[in-house]
């Protein structure tokens, strides 16, 4: 089956050497029977592990209903998803968009149109302020801003309009910010870096720094969203309101891409009909799996559980430091894992612990990414570190 995509899939990817073919909860099966524990989830879309009943019944009895609409009609689920997400993240309004990338988009258009409207940026010059180190998707206009060759090589030319800083340095960032400042956007923490924290206070800086220049600070929760951290939203552990945030990857549950921004009203209000548009955004099916995410998120259990089996994966992980391991970092379910060089690649790291039935997915050099659902068990995460122990010997 892997030779067989050769010839007709682009080569865009270099995936494990693994055939899924089913899954249930943070276990997959491959063609040949073989079980993997998922710990990629993924990268985050899967937080609720796979399949989870209450999201398949959500989407079965929705599939028996109404699928799409376009937003040309309205349809009789979107505006109760949408009442939801706005309620879980303190915001006011929602636009509902398909993927990450298609969230990110959005948010750009929305901080330009917003800084002519409202901030009074003179036409064609407003800037967006970014962090180096960043990932927020693979569109054109995205990659232009990031600083990762492999990303950027071979696909310009490139928007203009953006600025970009260090990441975790609020004097850069400060020095960056003038009047044409539409927005500055960041990730919370920077995933696809392997998963960098940042100092504490440093969101709290860019909350003031923003709000002291009069441009909006948005921030990209695709990947730290949705209980991943131990908390609702990764902004949440510095108690900041960010004015536009970018959801996805769980919001869909794992079964269909669901992506929104939410804003304060009079940001996302600028959008008047015709501006921005998207045919699958917001389809009943998307918005009735969606809604039952956030009732999953409502009740605050998986938030708790991120966070309680996050101290064990740090303890677990804080026992693996010189042992193979040279560093990690970690925040609820999600942490980057700096192996011994001399041990191997990531890729080969990766490969190691496939062959121990466990599935994780490598980033720079040696540094593997851990985020398994937060509905994996105490027993089934001291067996994946287990597994890391063995594979570094």
């Amino acid at each position: 089956m892997i030779q067989a995509e050769g010839p007709v899939l682009a080569h865009n990817y270099h995936p494990l050497p693994v055939v899924v073919a089913r899954a249930e909860g943070v276990w997959v099966e491959d063609v040949e029977g073989n079980r993997y524990l998922d710990m990629l989830a993924g990268y985050s879309a899967l937080n609720f592990g796979h399949r989870h009943p209450a999201l398949i019944e959500a989407a079965h009895r929705q599939l028996d209903q109404l699928t799409l609409t376009s937003r040309a009609f309205h349809n009789d689920r979107l505006a109760g998803f949408a009442e939801g997400l706005a309620e879980l993240t303190g915001l006011d309004m929602v636009l509902p968009m398909n993927t990450g990338a298609e969230a990110v988009e959005s948010g750009i258009k929305v901080a330009r149109k917003w800084a002519y409207d409202v901030k009074g940026v003179p036409a064609d010059r407003a800037t967006i302020v970014v962090a180096g180190g960043n990932f927020h998707g693979r569109t054109t206009t995205i990659v232009g801003f990031s600083d990762d060759d492999e990303a950027r090589a071979g696909f310009g030319p490139f928007a203009p309009g953006f600025r970009t800083v260090p990441y975790n340095d609020l004097a850069a960032l400060e020095a960056a910010l003038d009047e044409t400042t539409a927005a500055v956007l960041i990730e919370p923490i920077q995933g696809e870096a392997g998963v960098l924290i940042p100092d504490d206070g440093y969101l709290t800086g860019v909350r003031e720094l923003t709000r002291r220049n009069g441009c909006l600070f948005i921030a990209d929760e695709i990947q730290s969203g949705l209980g991943r951290t131990g908390k609702t939203l990764a902004v949440e552990h510095e108690s900041v309101v960010p004015d536009m945030l970018l959801l996805g990857k769980a919001l869909g549950g794992g079964i269909v891409p669901v992506s929104a921004v939410v804003a304060r009203r009079e940001v996302l209000g600028v959008l008047g009909p015709g501006q921005h548009g998207s045919t699958f955004g917001g389809n009943p099916l998307a918005a009735a799996v969606g809604s039952a995410v956030i009732e999953l998120l409502a009740t605050g259990e998986f938030q708790r559980r991120a966070a309680d089996l996050g101290e064990r994966l740090r303890t677990g992980l804080a026992a693996l430091t010189g042992k193979g391991v040279t560093g990690f970092r970690a925040r609820g379910l999600w942490a980057g894992v700096d192996i011994d060089p001399a041990l191997g690649t990531g890729r080969e790291i990766s490969e190691r612990l496939m062959k121990e039935g466990i599935l994780v997915k490598d980033t720079h050099g040696s540094t593997i990414r851990l985020a398994p659902p937060l509905t994996i068990t105490a027993e089934e995460l001291d067996g994946a570190l287990n597994s890391l122990a063995r594979v570094l010997i």
